[in-house]
Parts: C-alpha cells; sequence; structure tokens
C-alpha cells in the first residue's frame, strides 16, 4: 500500500509554490512596476505567499509557478534573491528535473539571520529526497527532526510542513501509528485547515492510512470525501486518483474486475497527462494479477521496473520484485520466478548494506558529538568547582540558614504529595464504584428483555407452532450472544446498536406475522461507525412500542427509529402508531416504569459530567389525525 503515498504527496508539491491566482504562460516583458513590487517583498510576505498557494487547484498553481518565475528573472539582483532561486525550483519540478531542481534549492540564502528562508529551503530538499517512496534511512529521518525542533522552537509558520515530512517518512517506514498521528498535527496545524484544497489532500491521506490497516469501511468513506471535494475544487488529477483508491477497496473485496476497471482509469489519466511512473506501472500490474492476466501483470511490472532504473537516486524498491514473482507463479513459469527472486534478494541485501552503512556513520557521528561534549562537561566541572572553593568560605555563614529552608520546603512537599496522594485514592475509589454502579443498571435490563423474549417464544410453543417456535429460538440465541458481548462495553458504536436492534424487530416480526413494519434512519452529518451509545438503550421504547401500542389495533403497525444531530446532542428519536399512552394495560404500569428508571439512573452514572445532561420523554401523540407515541432520548456527542 505504500507505493500509493507517492501520489498525494506529488499533489503536496504541486501546491507549495508562491500565490498568484488567475496568471498565464506569457512571455518576458519589459520590467514594470509590478516587477520591481516583486522583487522588493520581504522573506515574511514571500512566505506568507507560498503558504496560501496551499489552496491552488493545479492548474491555478503551474500558472503562478511560469509566471512568477519569469517576473523574477527580469530583476537584476536575482542572484541573491534566495525565492528566485526557489521558484526556478518549481519550475524545474514542473519539468520533471529533479537535478536541476535540487541544485536551485541548493543555491538560496538567507537575507537575514533569523528569517525562515532556510527552512523552507531544506523542507523543499527533503521532500525531494522522499519522493520515490521507498524506506527512509536514519540520517535523513534525524535531518528531518531537527527541522522539526527547530521550527517548534521558533513558532514557525512552516511547522505544518514538517509534520507532514515526518507523517511521510514514517508511512514510508511502515510505521503506521506514527504517521496517523504527525498527519493528524499536519492538518491541524495547517493555516488553511478548513480550505476545500486542503482537506481533499487530507482525506486522500486518511484513504492511505485506512489502507495500511486494511479497514475498507473507512477507505470507501475516505476516498468518497476525497472524490467529492476534487470535483467541487475541479482538481482532476485528484479525481483520478479517487479510482486508484477505489481498486484498493474493490480488491479487498474480492471484486478483482472492478479494481482491475478503475486502475485502467486511473493509469490512463496518467498517460494523457503525461505524468506517468513507475508506481502506476506496479498498480496496474498487480490489478491483472489479481484479475489472473499473468501476461499483461508481468508486462507491467517489467515496464515500471524500467523507468524505475532511470530513478538518478539509485535506490530500487522491492514491491515490483515481489509482484513480478507471483505473476510467473500464475503464469506457471517458475523458472522466470527463481530469477526475478534472485533479483529481489540482491535489492534487498543492496538496501540493507546501504542502511547499515548509514547506521554506522550515525554512530561514529554521535560517538564524536558525545565525544565532544564530555570533554566540554568535565571542563565546565573544573571552572564549576574552582567557583565553588572561592566562593566557599562567603557562602558559609547562609549554609545552615539554607538548609533549614530545604528541610522546611522538603517538609511541606512531601505533606502535600501525601495529601494528594489520599484524594487520588478516593477519586480512584469513587471512579470504581461509579463503574460497577453503570454495570449493575445495565445488567437490569438484560433479565427484563429476557423474560419478554422468553415469554413470546412461549407463545409460540403453546400455538404449536414448532417450526416458527425453532426458528424463533435460534434467532433468539443469536440475539442473545450479541446482547451479552455488548454488557462487556460502555459504549458502542450506532452501527452495532442498529444491528442488534434489526435482530430483535426480526424476532417480534416472526412472533407478530405481519402485525407491524419498522424502518431505522441515520442523519448523514452522524458517522454511524464513530458515534457512541449505550447499548441496550433503545430496545426498551421499542418493546413497549410493539407489545403495548401494537397490541389491540385493527391496522398496520409502524415503528421508526431515526439518529440525528441536535444542538451538538445526539437525538435518538423512537415514533409509533400505535393505541398510545393511556391505551395501554393497566395492570402492567411498572415493567415500563422500571425500565424507565433504570435509563435515568444510567444516565446520571454515564453522563452525569458533562455539561449539557442526557435526558428522554414521552409524548403521546393524540390528536385529530394520528396517534401512538413518541420518545426522544437526548444524550451528548460520544465520538470514537
Amino acid at each position: 500500500m505504500n507505493i500509493l503515498y507517492r501520489h498525494a504527496y506529488f499533489l503536496a508539491v504541486l501546491l507549495s509554490v508562491l500565490y498568484l491566482a488567475g496568471c498565464n504562460e506569457n512571455s518576458p516583458k519589459p520590467v514594470t512596476k509590478a516587477t520591481k513590487h516583486i522583487a522588493t517583498k520581504t522573506p515574511e510576505a514571500y512566505i506568507s505567499m507560498i503558504i496560501s498557494l496551499d489552496t491552488l487547484a493545479p492548474t491555478a498553481f503551474s500558472s503562478a509557478v511560469l509566471k512568477y518565475d519569469s517576473l523574477l528573472s527580469l530583476d537584476n539582483g536575482k542572484e541573491k534573491n534566495p525565492f528566485y532561486h526557489y521558484f526556478r525550483a518549481r519550475k524545474f519540478i514542473l519539468e520533471k528535473k529533479r537535478d536541476s531542481a535540487l541544485s536551485e534549492y541548493g543555491r538560496m540564502k538567507a537575507l537575514k539571520s533569523g528569517d525562515e528562508t532556510d527552512l523552507l529551503k531544506y523542507q523543499a530538499i527533503y521532500t525531494r529526497m522522499l519522493g520515490n517512496g521507498s524506506m527512509v534511512e536514519a540520517p535523513l529521518m534525524n535531518k528531518i527532526f531537527a527541522g522539526l525542533k527547530t521550527c517548534e522552537h521558533v513558532g514557525s509558520r512552516l511547522t505544518y510542513r514538517y509534520y507532514d515530512l515526518v507523517a511521510q517518512a514514517y508511512f514510508q517506514n511502515h510505521n503506521n501509528e506514527k504517521s496517523l498521528e504527525y498527519s493528524a498535527k499536519y492538518f491541524q496545524a495547517h493555516p488553511f485547515k478548513n480550505h476545500t484544497v486542503i482537506k481533499q489532500r487530507y482525506f486522500d491521506i486518511s484513504f492511505l492510512l485506512a489502507s495500511r490497516l486494511e479497514n475498507y469501511k473507512k477507505m470507501a468513506y475516505y476516498n468518497q470525501q476525497a472524490r467529492t471535494l476534487a470535483r467541487s475544487i475541479g482538481d482532476s488529477l485528484a479525481l483520478a486518483r479517487t479510482y486508484d483508491n477505489q481498486a484498493q477497496v474493490y480488491s479487498m473485496k474480492g471484486l478483482n474486475a472492478k479494481a482491475l476497471e478503475c486502475s485502467r482509469i486511473y493509469f490512463g489519466y496518467l498517460k494523457k497527462t503525461n505524468n506517468l511512473n513507475d508506481i502506476a506501472y506496479n498498480n496496474l500490474a498487480t490489478a491483472f494479477s489479481r484479475n489472473g492476466q499473468a501476461d499483461s501483470a508481468i508486462f507491467y511490472y517489467k515496464a515500471g521496473i524500467a523507468m524505475e532504473q532511470k530513478d538518478p537516486s539509485g535506490k530500487r524498491k522491492t514491491v515490483p520484485y515481489e509482484g513480478l514473482i507471483e505473476a510467473y507463479k500464475l503464469k506457471g513459469d517458475y523458472k522466470s520466478a527463481l530469477l526475478a527472486a534472485d533479483s529481489l534478494y540482491t535489492i534487498e541485501t543492496r538496501n540493507n548494506r546501504a542502511i547499515e552503512a548509514g547506521n554506522i556513520a550515525l554512530m561514529h557521528e554521535k560517538y564524536a558529538v558525545e565525544k565532544k561534549d564530555r570533554s566540554i562537561k568535565e571542563l565546565n566541572g573544573r571552572n564549576q568547582l574552582n567557583e565553588q572553593i572561592i566562593k566557599q568560605q562567603r557562602w558559609s555563614f547562609f549554609l545552615l540558614l539554607i538548609i533549614f529552608l530545604a528541610a522546611v520546603s522538603m517538609f511541606i512537599v512531601i505533606y502535600r504529595q501525601l495529601r494528594l496522594r489520599d484524594r487520588n485514592k478516593l477519586l480512584a475509589s469513587e471512579n470504581q464504584r461509579l463503574q460497577m454502579e453503570q454495570k449493575l443498571l445495565q445488567a437490569q435490563l438484560n433479565p427484563h428483555f429476557i423474560f419478554n423474549a422468553i415469554a413470546n417464544l412461549q407463545g409460540l410453543i403453546s400455538a404449536g407452532d414448532t417450526a416458527a417456535s425453532v426458528r424463533y429460538l435460534r434467532a433468539f440465541s443469536i440475539l442473545l450472544r450479541a446482547i451479552l458481548e455488548q454488557n462487556r462495553k460502555d459504549f458502542i458504536d450506532i452501527e452495532e446498536e442498529i444491528s442488534t436492534l434489526e435482530n430483535y424487530l426480526q424476532l417480534q416480526q416472526m412472533r407478530y406475522s405481519g402485525a407491524f413494519a419498522y424502518t431505522i434512519m441515520v442523519d448523514d452529518e452522524l458517522d454511524s461507525h464513530q458515534t457512541l451509545i449505550p447499548p441496550m438503550l433503545i430496545q426498551p421504547f421499542v418493546e413497549n412500542a410493539i407489545e403495548h401500542g401494537f397490541r389491540n389495533i385493527s391496522y398496520k403497525g409502524k415503528l421508526q427509529i431515526s439518529f440525528q444531530r441536535s444542538d451538538e446532542m445526539l437525538m435518538i428519536i423512537i415514533e409509533d402508531n400505535g393505541s398510545g399512552l393511556d391505551a395501554k394495560p393497566l395492570n402492567k404500569p411498572k415493567k415500563q416504569s422500571l425500565s424507565q428508571t433504570i435509563i435515568s439512573e444510567r444516565f446520571e452514572v454515564l453522563f452525569g459530567n458533562y455539561t449539557k445532561k442526557a435526558h428522554f420523554k414521552l409524548l403521546d401523540k393524540k390528536g385529530i389525525s394520528e396517534t401512538g407515541v413518541r420518545v426522544e432520548i437526548h444524550i451528548p456527542m460520544i465520538n470514537e
């Protein structure tokens, strides 16, 4: 999956340019007032414009680079202007001249001490060094972290770009947790994080991380969000990339033909726009291999390897050879598969030697630094000792006073620590008591539900319907297992709650055949996989609607359950068209009252510390044109 990260960073590279919206590629013009104004901007103004360019789509960005490079070329003092070299390098990147771009970055020199020019320069250089998608070795990793440390220390506006570099490096080194952590930091630190273009790129990155975790549901969600945003900003490259992402989703589902179709769309777009790379060849070859088309897979694997060999960095990836081995085995050509395996071994050996050499050099460098630090520390120690001898007599008079004050201070600190320790023990005990109380309240609902379910089963057995009783018992056992598993949790996501409700409702429909229908709706603003609710929260109200509301009506019952956001709260509505509150049997009021009392107590335990309190209310819909009961449950929004 890591090979796809390069595409997301290709977009990032395209966005890192100077601000100049609405430009076109005119030929160079004589020096004008606009040219002089641009050439005399401060480093701070340049940095601000470069950051703002993150919000431009690729077409507008390309025009801005070419125009700005043309304008700065007219300045007589351009060679001393670091941003002339920066824009020159950006132009070379558009022309796919990697070495020329790195050379121009190297010529950037800060105009004054303390500005952010050097941070921008090395961020651009490190981005190009990470560009081939291979493993990031320790020396480069240390340089990136050193740059990030400087950014955080001085409060640089470019800090978010170094977060981005760290996230990419961790991704290429297969450290998914760290990559996810720094991707989130990148997005939160971005000055334009609410802009559509920035959001689109963040969803691209989120998709890649979800693919590493093999969570195809989140992959599908992030890719759909990225596709919607790509269409809204008119970014054809980002839109085409969503087809490559969709191919991965299809592949994880075993839909290899659809995966191949999506890969072909993406490959065709890159070929049409002259943006093909070895990664695109590898992805298409993998799609062919999984679809059982070994010859096509071998062709594209070899084409990708041939393109990769032109990379001047000399680094080689092992992924294409691994795919080539599988394609040859699929074809039955084990001799060629063995040759590919030999090439793979050679590349892995070479990469490991490079890593070991880098580690040895790093160890030597670290040893030299530590040796120098020890020498400095020894000198400082001697100086301090001499100063202490000189000042010893001067401070002897105050020594006893200092010891006394220190003893008093230590006594106070120890006393406070003991007080805090006792307080923490009390808080821990109180927290444990609340958790046990919540579990007890939750467990009280289960006998209530099980009793009713057994009563339903007893009714089927009494009716003499053995087949229906067996089906009911089998379905009930599945539902009971799910409920017992949920008892171990304080919260479950909406999706899991809906699944349990549907199992229960289907049991009730087996007992009361044709008596009622139901619908369950989730508002589009809610993520049913991320939003959490207490388990067995809705079932008692649903049971009351079926057992009491639909019991003595002459028409078909309708039950509607909906989940929606309301004023930063999660609102759950259970609505039926039954007989209403007054029509419920008078001899069974305590059962419903007990369920509601237990739920109220659970709310107090689970949400007692929240600003907005959880509550529920029952409304009788008796009126001119409708009957039934409407239950509204309001709880704080809790996300996973």
